[in-house]
């Protein structure tokens, strides 16, 4: 295998390169104004271990591979073209309105429960750029009312007039019947050429999202159109790059749905938290292969720090309707919390409550934290890991950043030690403390909130920071094990070279399994095996366009059901793919039974209401060779532990005073190194922290396990 991966994060842009059995990993500072700047920069730290030049390593690389947060950079600056909204007749308000409570989705929970001082987010489409068509089809399909082209081209001209560079189409039931939304398409080209118009693209709803619901089609649309100038601009300069250097293959890029695709495959809406994801799905194939059980996914990177849940089986959790930024939208996408607690996140005084805010703020990389001295004035996170004797100023990202500690201790002085009345070293361990209880409250949140105890769930601390926090993180969650995963300061990297090749297709439906009224079961099996029929056609032509076999290709149907007109839906895998019988029916709802009281509980089932699927979902994928993270358990008998290159003051919460903390270079990673806490182990790529009452355990390829020696 020979393949390259990058994860181009908001601070740091990971690189991960598997050369026939050679793991590397490199990172460089992330390059906004041009992201190819910060990749090559990490693939020439790579290649330069492998003895090559970057021409020749990507001339024989099988694939190279793309997560990124630039979308999610976007939305956050607002950074976008002026969108005009073509809406069915009567429906104009939808998107203002967001269903009266929207402009409260992506706000802490604090704030939602005081929705009218909720602040509303800038919208992406003003009201002034919403026109509404005289059109109408029913929730089956039927059309009631013909399309009016008349005062479709009045309508059109008028947004053209205004300056709209993006159109979004969004009618009534047009995933049931697309013939309105189509055919706008057609009168906009016969209208308005491309080459007398130029390349404004128009995006039709029914296709960026198969589900009914017209709030979270159109606002899934919007985000789409509103990503797709600089998705396209910044990934198309990333393949132009490539091309420079002589890669001549597609360059892939990976979903938010756990999957991957050509670029010319890839809609704005499915890269965004494709980092993220990334990462959670190399703990997907660490949790299967190591045999971890329950698995609770942490990165701890520059900008964020994000959580993914695993249960026992590899199996992820997933959003049918995530919240992107501060919109709901309805694309599948890998459930991902998300939290302003990264490296770079920036530590403020809060006046009203006397005490220190963490994040959501980012120094990013420009200028990044104080200590990078490139500008920064503010303290963060990475400042006060500094100021407490975690970090080696001198062979930081193996000496590529020299740290100023001089620099990290005027931003503390400036910004926190004069407000709470203390020196830099208590304010930097009131940082620490506080960052690590966010992550960890962060944690304990998301996995009881779904029914789950801590202490079932390994916990996975990866990213440039997780292995610096990882003790913290886990003595405040009250954990008393720790993994930081082989090549975990590139984790996610790794992760986005091993996904499959992917779309999702789905569709709403209106299927009764069981009719309680009339006490039956349903026998048209047509229909149901039409739809299916429907979306895995539309699947293979999207992997066979990419160069996929055909006989390569597999699927899997999901299937969204409810007890009669419940609003929740239980999402249920099976690996029937048609209906034949009433046996594979009476499947269907034993799965769906057994699903439903899995989540609400024995007993929670409400049958007599009647069953139905509300959307029918197809997964087309093709297996890729993945890298071999292999095992990564402790060694029955422990190593002896190196010698330590030198020690450090460093200071820990809870201890009044500093303590003598020998440091470890990468030779601690050998397998079977034991060593007691306090030390401090530091690589190239990273910096593992053993706290005072912790052990540290070396494992096969560089996992290290965080073990509680003291209650």
């Amino acid at each position: 295998m020979k393949r390259v991966s990058v994860d181009i994060g908001g601070t740091f842009t990971d690189c991960f390169v598997a050369w026939d059995g050679r793991y590397v990993e490199a990172k460089s500072l992330t390059t906004h104004h041009n992201l190819a700047v910060g990749f090559n920069e990490a693939l020439d730290i790579a290649v330069g271990e492998l003895n090559l030049d970057r021409a020749t390593l990507l001339a024989q690389v099988d694939s190279v591979r793309y997560a990124t947060t630039l979308g999610t950079n976007a939305l956050i600056e607002r950074k976008g073209p002026r969108i005009g909204l073509l809406v069915t007749a009567g429906f104009g308000s939808t998107v203002p309105c967001s269903r009266a409570r929207g402009h409260g989705e992506g706000l802490d929970i604090r704030v939602q429960m005081d929705l009218p001082n909720a602040r509303r987010p800038v919208p992406l489409v003003p009201i002034p750029m919403i026109r509404t068509v005289r059109e109408r089809v029913d929730y089956a399909g039927k059309v009631l009312l013909a399309l009016d082209e008349t005062d479709l081209q009045a309508k059109l001209r008028d947004l053209v007039d205004r300056g709209a560079e993006t159109l979004v189409v969004m009618l009534a039931n047009s995933v049931v019947n697309p013939e309105h939304e189509l055919r706008i398409r057609e009168v906009f080209l016969e209208e308005y050429p491309a080459h007398l118009l130029g390349a404004v693209p128009m995006l039709l709803s029914h296709q960026v999202a198969g589900r009914k619901g017209e709030y979270t089609r159109a606002t899934s649309t919007i985000i789409d159109g509103f990503l797709h100038q600089v998705m396209y601009h910044g990934l198309g300069t990333l393949e132009l790059n490539l091309r420079a250097s002589g890669y001549t293959r597609p360059m892939l890029i990976n979903h938010n749905s756990g999957g991957m695709a050509q670029l010319n495959s890839t809609d704005a809406l499915q890269t965004v938290h494709s980092g993220p994801v990334s990462g959670i799905a190399a703990s997907e194939q660490l949790a299967l292969q190591g045999g971890l059980g329950n698995v609770i996914a942490t990165d701890m990177g520059g900008t964020s720090f994000d959580i993914g849940i695993i249960t026992e089986g590899g199996v992820k959790h997933y959003d049918f309707h995530p919240v992107i930024d501060r919109w709901l939208v309805s694309v599948p996408m890998v459930h991902l919390v998300t939290l302003g607690a990264g490296g770079g996140s920036i530590a403020s005084y809060d006046r009203m409550y006397d005490t220190v805010r963490i994040g959501p703020e980012s120094a990013g990389s420009d200028p990044g934290p104080a200590c990078y001295n490139r500008g920064g004035t503010r303290a963060t996170v990475t400042d006060a890991d500094l100021l407490l004797g975690y970090l080696d100023p001198d062979n930081y990202a193996a000496g590529r950043i020299r740290l100023a500690t001089r620099r990290a201790s005027q931003a503390f002085k400036k910004n926190l030690c004069t407000p709470l009345g203390v020196d830099e070293i208590e304010a930097a361990k009131v940082v620490k403390q506080i960052v690590d209880h966010n992550m960890a409250n962060g944690i304990a949140t998301e996995l009881r909130s779904r029914g789950y105890a801590p202490e079932d769930f390994t916990l996975l601390a990866y990213g440039g920071n997780g292995p610096l926090h990882a003790c913290g993180i886990a003595g405040a969650l009250g954990v008393s094990r720790v993994l930081a995963p082989p090549f975990s300061a590139v984790f996610s990297a790794l992760g986005a070279g091993n996904v499959n090749q992917m779309h999702i297709h789905e569709t709403s439906t209106y299927t009764v399994l069981y009719d309680a009224n009339a006490g039956t079961i349903l026998r048209d099996y047509r229909r149901f095996n039409d739809i299916v029929a429907d979306l895995e056609r539309r699947g293979r032509e999207d992997l066979l366009r990419q160069g996929a076999d055909v006989g390569d290709i597999r699927y899997r149907l999901e299937l969204d059901m409810r007890y009669g007109n419940q609003r929740v839906e239980t999402a249920v895998v099976t690996d029937l793919t048609r209906l034949a019988t009433v046996h594979d029916v009476m499947r269907i709802i034993e799965q769906f039974h057994s699903r439903y009281g899995e989540r609400f509980g024995a007993g929670s089932q409400a049958q007599e209401a009647g069953i139905r699927i509300n959307t029918i979902r197809v997964c087309s994928y093709v297996e890729h060779e993945k890298v071999d993270i292999g095992a990564i358990h402790p060694l029955d008998v422990p190593a002896a532990a190196p010698a330590p290159v030198a020690t450090r003051s460093a200071h820990f919460p809870g201890s009044d005073t500093p303590l003598d903390t020998p440091l470890y270079d990468e030779a601690a990673l050998s397998a079977g190194v034991r060593i007691a806490g306090p030390a401090i182990v530091t690589t190239r790529a990273t910096t593992y922290l053993v706290e005072p009452g912790w052990r540290y355990d070396a494992a096969l390829h560089g996992a290290v396990w965080f073990t509680r020696t003291v209650a």
